[in-house]
């Protein structure tokens, strides 16, 4: 079982402004336990900027890998020079593209904790169903996560509304990452299925990870550390 950080709240620098990124990470790394890098400012400025950014600081490489499992075992050891404490690839890229990417983080001079992302909060039932998966959210989710962890991920990105039912199916051991949080009367922009913090962390989460809450609130800094003690509470 993977070590747990002791502060659970991961802060989401969603941005291709640099000088804002570094606001951000300035601001935000002495409350939150680890800042989290997506697409955004990855592809805008590349994997050294992210390393200039965080220093020692633990940090999520949000990059959800999703390729063949050559291509996907090449990227996990391209990225495996940060040091990266997490990074992210898709469950649905199937049992030998995860294996792969275990294998190659294997290798890696620190071993990254691997989260498969489930379902995406942006998606309910119905957008699902469109996309021509049937059965709806939970299952999809309950099905990918079991596929992800016996296939050697060591956890799992999902909503806070299927934290309790894989806790359930899948035990103690994966970390579980929830996105999507929002705090009671925040707006929930893009995200379909959402929580408080507080919520989810009773639900069974190890970490939360909140972005415009924090990055576009007029004091960013006292709003993760609110967060940060709704969790701790």
């Amino acid at each position: 079982m993977h070590k747990r950080y002791p502060n659970r709240l991961i802060a989401a620098i969603d941005t291709g402004d640099l000088a804002r990124a570094r606001d951000l990470a300035v601001l935000l790394g002495p409350s939150c336990g680890m800042l989290k890098f997506g697409l955004e400012f990855f592809l805008a400025h590349g994997p050294d900027a992210v390393a200039d950014l965080v220093g020692d600081h633990p940090f999520f490489l949000d990059l959800k890998l999703h390729d063949i499992p050559n291509t996907v075992a090449g990227a996990v050891r391209s990225v495996s020079r940060l040091r990266p404490t997490m990074l992210t690839l898709h469950a649905s890229g199937g049992t030998a593209m995860i294996e792969a990417a275990r294998n190659a983080s294997e290798g890696s001079p620190s071993r990254t904790i691997l989260l498969a992302v489930t379902v995406l909060t942006s998606f309910d039932d119905h957008a699902l169903a469109v996309a021509g998966v049937a059965g709806g959210v939970r299952a999809q989710a309950l099905r990918l996560g079991a596929l992800a962890i016996e296939a050697g991920a060591d956890g799992l990105v999902c909503s806070a509304h299927e934290v309790a039912p894989l806790r359930d199916l899948l035990g103690p051991g994966p970390v579980l990452v929830v996105p999507g949080i929002r705090p009671a009367g925040s707006p929930t922009y893009d995200q379909a299925r959402t929580m408080t913090a507080a919520e989810a962390m009773v639900a069974g989460a190890d970490y939360v990870v909140v972005g415009r809450p924090i990055t576009h609130a007029p004091d960013p800094e006292a709003a993760a550390q609110a967060i940060a003690t709704e969790i701790g509470r």
